[in-house]
């Protein structure tokens, strides 16, 4: 494997960087300054087509790569000068040569044969799609990941210069606002026209310059002229064979897109593992939600109820059905005026089966240890459907107003069945249900009085209803609960919640300019919750009867409120190549909650400083400083003191005179992008200090625990320091490199309770458990873009997991490859391969994936067939591990995986 990859990079690298020379040189203006950001192109005279292109650097320098002995037309081109061009001859050695410009007016009516593939303009970077496409391409996904400084990972989202990309526009219109997967596996890529990477991304033009906003980054599609005004895209149908069961799917795309009007319309109906969202991205599906409280200081969040309905694991799970439909809008009723929404349904049928080998080595008391090891093998049918609904307005009638509002809903229906055998707890039935219901409001308005006096005002509003229902049916049920009926001939316990959630954020923000280069921001806040919290544990018993669990500990009815009022001050300064945005803020905090028939009320103040320094070293290099003090809060979920089921064999009881924590985080990032060598270099370092952290109390039984929420002594701080690095590079047109590195290093503590003759872990004895872990990765890729000859992509990915009782290896090298030819055939395919192992060698598995595709459309045609083939090599399971803090449990899984097809397709492009 390795030696062919070898040859094959060689043979295409030779082909490549044979008879080729370097040409390169100044473009100045006619003072003799260089010019950075030209743009200059190659476009050989013979073929007419464009052999190299560049950007200048800071000092008007360029470099080109071309062919020997060839006659080309040199052209160069910058805003606010003439365009230059001339016709050279190359020789057999490298060439020197300098380009002066004339300021002057671009001439009108004057056609442009070639374009540059990048151009910067401002804080936005423009591809032209075309220049990296070689033919194979069929989604937005598949150019993207040719673009220098542009990488798509494999659940779909985009990072540019390191960064999220937080949002996809087509036309400057949403699409599918709060995710970028629908955008990357969906939009067609034959309709690209230009690719805007917007930097520093603020939709809301009152604010630019006065918030720090390096770290937003959006994309804007530009459609070609064919595909605006009318309907485009396309329908796909087809069928294949599979081991058990035929195979099927259904996928029809529609667009349209004038300046008053888009819709787009994708449809999705398949059982062979395509997901066009998973339930995980359901759940975190914002619909474009800011963090409107970012500056505020405190961090209160709303914990989901869920019971872990969410084990699609992509096209990997053992057997998956998909529905999946999606309508997106957008309408101008005036020019000042925008409505837009979505709609996404989505509902799959999966099934799961996994073998599962845990560990975890107790240090006792008495210095001696004890291993506790369980093996499973369980069985899962989940049957999920949720649903999306967005509404947004925006009213911008002059530069001075902004209006917009909102509205986010979130429904859904989950079900999960599972059958499981333990070899300490024998055969165990689980059953999951919930019915989720969550609605997200926005209101935002931004007024410009004057070029010194800017005000803004946000409020957003979330109603959350959660009503989860956990059942296990086990041969003995291992706690010890006041009023169970331990004489039936197996234990079937149920536990209902309802969790009702209303929270109010709302915020006024007062921007004084104090000259063009400075500010002050005054921050008036409030964030104000209030929750319900209700539980019951019933048991069925053998003639079919329900016995209540009464008792105070099995029940919970608990009224939560929080409340936080704050004033903050932030002042912004500009100083030569130097941004500084120190400011504070000064928090009232309340709250109390009510359970067992008595009220618990806090009550306290705190200053908060946060510290924001940016260091513009160049145009496209900065270095970034942050550092903030955060107050760390709780919802209703880790008050409740009654009993709460976690699974079968975890049981989990709240605090209620838990107090917040302290977090101190500290967080440095470099960033490079070099037009000049199309070189992308960030990293970035963070460390976190927390300060009596909110930790489990937990009593371990074999493999079962009781566990409680406790905040742990401030001499026992939780750290945790995180670094990653990227060097990205784009050479010779035709070749990509990306090497990665990242280091994680977490220390964790918990309270360990060690079992005695009381069963009540308040009164065993404890002991302070720390846990450290260190996890690396590392990754190096490599691929090739050309026209005309096959091409290839090879990555390397190493992960190592130190836990400081074993360590877990894992080695993943893939390939891909590419290629169009006779005009009409396009091949694609991707093998991988996992080797996961420990020090130890207990843990040794290898496995692997190959799919590939052969798509026939000839030129102009409106049709394309389709021959896929997904798990060729019909590998059974794949691996995965995992570490637990809480009791240092280390956990080998084994997923079966959907079994070898073949789908044939068919395509019909509108």
């Amino acid at each position: 494997m390795k030696q062919l990859i070898t040859f094959l990079i060689m043979a295409l690298s030779t082909g490549a960087f044979s008879q080729n020379i370097r040409f390169e040189g100044v473009i100045k203006d006619s003072t003799g300054v260089g010019l950075e950001m030209a743009n200059i192109m190659a476009v050989n005279q013979q073929t007419k087509a464009m052999d190299a292109y560049a950007i200048t650097n800071e000092a008007g320098k360029f470099v080109l790569n071309l062919n020997a002995n060839t006659a080309y037309i040199i052209k160069a081109s910058y805003l606010g000068y003439e365009n230059y061009e001339k016709t050279i001859q190359t020789g057999s050695s490298n060439m020197n040569y300098n380009v002066v410009l004339r300021e002057g007016i671009l001439l009108k009516g004057v056609e442009i044969v070639h374009e540059m593939p990048v151009r910067i303009s401002g804080d936005t970077i423009i591809y032209n799609a075309d220049s990296f496409k070689n033919g194979t391409e069929r989604k937005l996904e598949d150019v993207l990941k040719k673009l220098p400084g542009v990488e798509v990972n494999k659940d779909g989202e985009i990072e540019v210069e390191g960064k999220k990309v937080q949002k996809v526009m087509v036309e400057g219109k949403d699409f599918f606002d709060g995710d970028t997967k629908l955008a990357t596996k969906n939009i067609p890529a034959d309709a690209l026209d230009k690719i805007q990477v917007l930097r520093n991304y603020n939709e809301v033009t009152n604010l630019k310059g006065l918030e720090n906003n390096e770290e937003n980054v959006a994309l804007n599609i530009k459609l070609k002229d064919g595909k605006k005004n009318f309907w485009f895209g396309d329908i796909t149908a087809g069928i294949g064979v599979g081991h058990e069961e035929d195979r099927y799917i259904v996928n029809p795309k529609l667009f349209y897109y004038n300046p008053k009007f888009s819709l787009n319309v994708i449809g999705n109906k398949n059982n062979i593992g395509e997901l066009p969202l998973t339930a995980q991205d359901y759940f975190k599906f914002t619909g474009g939600f800011k963090n409107m409280m970012r500056k505020g200081g405190s961090s209160f969040n709303v914990v989901s109820n869920d019971l872990g309905i969410l084990g699609l694991r992509n096209n990997q799970a053992a057997n998956i059905e998909s529905s999946f439909g999606a309508a997106n809008f957008s309408f101008n009723p005036s020019k000042a005026w925008t409505l837009s929404g979505f709609g996404i349904l989505l509902g799959n049928k999966t099934e799961i089966e996994t073998k599962t080998v845990s560990n975890r080595t107790d240090e006792l008391p008495d210095g001696s240890t004890q291993i506790v090891s369980e093996t499973k093998e369980d069985f899962t049918r989940q049957d999920s459907k949720q649903a999306l609904l967005k509404l947004s307005s925006s009213y911008v009638p002059s530069e001075k107003v902004h209006f917009d509002y909102d509205a986010l809903v979130k429904f859904s229906d989950q079900k999960e069945n599972t059958s499981l055998y333990s070899n300490l707890l024998s055969d165990i039935y689980t059953n999951k249900k919930q019915n989720p219901f969550s609605i997200n409001q926005n209101l935002n308005y931004y007024y410009t009085l004057s070029d010194k006096h800017v005000f803004a005002f946000e409020m957003q509003h979330m109603y959350q209803d959660e009503d989860p229902l956990y059942n296990a049916n086990l041969e003995t049920q291992p706690f010890v609960l006041s009023g169970y009926d331990t004489t039936q001939t197996r234990d079937d316990i149920s536990q209902k919640r309802f969790v009702k959630t209303n929270k109010l954020d709302s915020k006024f923000d007062y921007y004084y300019m104090i000259t063009p280069k400075s500010n002050i921001n005054l921050t008036i806040g409030n964030t104000y919750s209030y929750q319900n919290f209700d539980s019951s544990i019933f048991q069925i018993l053998d003639n079919g009867t329900q016995n209540n669990l009464t008792a105070t500990e099995n029940s919970n009815d608990v009224n939560y409120m929080f409340n936080d009022v704050f004033l903050g001050v932030h002042y912004k300064f500009l100083t030569g190549k130097f941004t500084f945005n120190p400011g504070f803020s000064v928090h009232q905090y309340n709250m109390n909650d009510e359970q067992l028939g008595t009220s618990n009320k806090q009550s306290f103040t705190r200053i908060l400083p946060d510290v924001y320094a940016l260091w513009q070293i160049k145009k496209s290099e900065t270095l970034t400083y942050n550092y903030s003090l955060t107050n760390n809060f709780t919802d209703i979920n880790k008050l409740a003191q009654g009993y709460v089921f976690s699974n079968y064999n975890s049981l989990f009881s709240g605090n209620r005179y838990l107090e917040n924590s302290t977090s101190q985080v500290h967080s440095l990032r470099y960033f490079k992008y070099n037009m000049f060598n199309f070189e992308n270099i960030f990293a970035n370092i963070s460390y976190t200090k927390q300060v009596d952290a909110i930790k489990n109390k937990a009593l371990f039984s074999g493999v079962n625990q009781v566990s409680s929420a406790v905040n742990i002594n401030s001499s026992f701080p939780e750290e945790s320091l995180s670094g990653s690095a990227n060097y990205g590079r784009s050479f010779f047109k035709y070749y990509k490199a990306n090497a990665r590195v990242s280091i994680g290093w977490n220390k964790f503590n918990n309270i360990r309770v060690y079992p005695d003759a009381d069963t009540d872990p308040d009164n065993n004895p404890t002991a302070i458990q720390t846990t450290e872990s260190l996890n690396q990765s590392y990754s190096l890729g490599f691929s090739t873009n050309f026209k005309q000859l096959p091409n290839l992509g090879v990555s390397y990915n190493y992960s190592i997991s130190d836990n400081f009782s074993d360590i877990v290896y894992t080695d993943s090298p893939s390939l891909t490859l590419e290629y169009y030819f006779l005009e009409a055939f396009s091949f694609t395919s991707e093998y991988n391969f996992f080797h996961n192992y420990n020090k130890s060698k207990t843990i040794d598995s290898e496995y692997d994936f190959l799919s590939a595709n052969i798509m026939y459309q000839k030129k102009d045609s409106k049709w394309e067939w389709k021959l896929s083939g997904t798990n060729l090599l019909d590998t059974k399971s794949l691996d995965s591990n995992s570490f637990s803090q809480l009791g240092g449990t280390s956990t080998f899984s084994s997923y079966k995986v959907q079994p070898r097809y073949l789908i044939l397709s068919l395509k019909y492009n509108l």
